[in-house]
């Protein structure tokens, strides 16, 4: 079997156990400066993913996170913070790991492995999600048993990998191959590798709520208010979008259960809260809809 580029030795740091403390932080800093440049390169093709996630969400569609290890455990990390950020239901962004919830915080030998296990876990599928796999080395069995149930159902794949040689590269319809090139420490792709899945995912979910109108301006309008933190932060982006003060905004949000976009639709047009709520129904929760309409 011919070696991947993720399993390398990188020339760069070969005598790192050699190095003080603070020289080995700095090596290891100069090859994680290389990684935004290496998504950089990919542009194109994250903002192609970005757009089928967001043109399936609109029909109802959902948007799968598979992988093993490192990777499986960035995708439901990914996937959990959609919720409280974007109050989305719990389903329309899931994690799926190789080896099921025990794999997220102990290793399962093997479950990379296991084409079938793939098979299985991809059943959740229609035709109306996205399935995106993810991998460093993108050799991984199980994910290429999740392509293929995702193409026996006809939903859309996007891979997500390190290496342009990946077999999941070649089973998918969209890919975003992101080459970092060898790690610090040879075969860790949880390093360099996981730093660029990372921001990738990133930019799939942050992009694709964007798109379907969950931000006003890059304010984070449907976030859900249940700690004092969040709550401060209401507060003040309901007072900003709607240019009143903090009492005004902390009292009409008292009103309306604390949901901001019905805070901001009340107090920018006049309106009381159920006529607000209904308004954002009206036009599918989009406050830019209202509010360019009303100017």
């Amino acid at each position: 079997m011919s070696e991947v580029i993720t399993e390398y030795r990188n020339e760069n740091t070969k005598n790192i156990d050699l190095l003080s403390t603070i020289d080995m932080v700095k090596k290891m800093n100069e090859e994680d400066k290389l990684v935004a440049l290496s998504v950089e390169e990919e542009a194109e093709h994250i903002a192609e993913a970005i757009d089928v996630i967001a043109k399936q969400f609109l029909k109802g569609g959902r948007l799968f996170y598979f992988g093993a290890g490192t990777s499986g455990r960035l995708g439901v990390l990914d996937a959990s913070e959609c919720p409280p950020t974007f109050s989305v239901a719990p389903d329309m962004v899931q994690g799926i790991i190789a080896g099921g919830k025990e794999a997220f915080v102990n290793a399962v030998e093997g479950a990379e492995d296991n084409f079938e296990n793939g098979v299985k876990d991809a059943e959740v599928l229609t035709d109306k999600d996205v399935c995106v796999v993810i991998s460093a080395s993108g050799n991984p069995k199980y994910l290429l048993g999740v392509l293929a149930q995702a193409d026996k159902v006809n939903a859309k794949t996007i891979a997500i990998t390190c290496n342009s040689k990946a077999k999941i590269a070649e089973d998918a319809g969209l890919v975003i191959c992101i080459e970092v090139g060898p790690e610090v420490i040879a075969g860790s792709s949880r390093l360099k590798a996981g730093t660029a899945q990372k921001m990738v995912l990133n930019m799939l979910s942050t992009g694709s709520m964007i798109k379907i109108g969950k931000t006003y301006e890059n304010y984070m309008i449907d976030l859900k208010a249940v700690n004092e933190k969040l709550k401060d932060r209401a507060i003040r982006i309901v007072a900003q979008i709607a240019e009143v003060s903090h009492s005004d905004a902390l009292s009409t949000l008292l009103k309306c259960d604390w949901e901001i976009k019905t805070a901001i639709v009340s107090l920018t047009m006049g309106m009381d809260i159920q006529k607000s709520r209904e308004e954002l129904r009206k036009h599918a929760g989009v406050l830019r809809k209202i509010i360019f309409q009303n100017v």
